[in-house]
């Protein structure tokens, strides 16, 4: 289907993005890699009068340091996400869920920034931040990752808000961690996935933070797992029961790919394999 007239309109400061997206008057959408948006608008299940391509803003781009956090601009790919050092020193946990994202074609063309801001709960990158605590930073404010997903496709960006890109606390540097995800075939959306990290001291689990794909309209937290872990046993056995606690507070879809039912015994199942290799086990 071919998509809906709109206008084109390229950046090249963020200043002039924004400008762009409140002239627009939301009726404007952001196109960073169009991974997302662009299968939206040749369904036409998105129809925008403007199309804000903000490929050229430099702010938006790259990986820097800041102190007690490790800042990703929204315009950095996937790929580059994969390959940057200090992702891979103090945020680990993103780099492995991104290597599971799609396919070379579409991680060399996507975005971080993209990912998030379509809130997809399917996608692999939301429930990562969410484990993280990581905190959104937009050309408006900041928003904490529970704040920031709002519904299905939904997140609490506002119209004429552009996202610039995720802090990611190095509170978790040195934990271990594992992205464990179930789906039909290696290009496919989640099923299930799972962001999980723990930090052991002693043979015990002193914390743990998951994150839950695709078992709500949202991202979702398993606090109750991660309570139930805390000061507890690195075992397979003490796993395997704490992740019974995974569904709690989650309201998962029913599609052609799976019953609710099925995506709740999933998540315990690969909640407990989720901590066991993030524990080393």
């Amino acid at each position: 289907m071919i998509p809906a007239p709109f206008e084109y309109v390229r950046p090249s400061s963020l200043g002039d993005a924004v400008a762009a997206l409140r002239e627009a008057d939301e009726e404007g959408k952001v196109l960073a890699g169009g991974q997302s948006l662009m299968p939206l608008l040749r369904l036409r299940l998105a129809y925008p009068e403007v199309l804000i391509d903000v490929s050229a803003v430099p702010e938006l781009r790259g990986v820097r340091d800041d102190g007690d956090s490790v800042f990703v601009g929204a315009m950095t790919t996937h790929y580059e996400v994969l390959r940057d050092p200090l992702i891979r020193a103090h945020a680990p946990l993103l780099a492995a869920a991104t290597s599971t994202v799609a396919d070379p074609a579409v991680r060399h063309r996507g975005t971080l920034g993209g990912s998030l801001a379509h809130a997809d709960p399917a996608g692999d990158l939301p429930g990562v931040v969410l484990a993280m605590d990581g905190v959104f930073v937009t050309s408006a404010r900041e928003i904490p990752a529970g704040d920031f997903f709002a519904d299905y496709l939904t997140s609490a960006l506002e119209p004429d808000e552009i996202l610039l890109g995720v802090r990611l606390p190095k509170a978790y540097t040195g934990w271990g961690f594992h992205y464990e995800k179930f789906h039909r075939t290696a290009q496919a959306w989640a099923i299930v996935g799972v962001a999980c990290l723990v930090r052991r001291t002693d043979g015990e689990v002193a914390e743990a933070r998951i994150g839950l794909t695709n078992m709500g309209p949202t991202p979702v937290r398993a606090y109750a797992v991660e309570t139930a872990v805390a000061d507890g046993p690195a075992s397979r056995e003490a796993f395997r029961t704490a992740a019974q606690d995974a569904p709690d507070g989650t309201s998962p879809p029913s599609d052609l790919h799976g019953s609710a039912e099925y995506r709740r015994h999933l998540a315990q199942v690969l909640t407990a394999r989720a901590l066991a290799t993030a524990s080393g086990l």
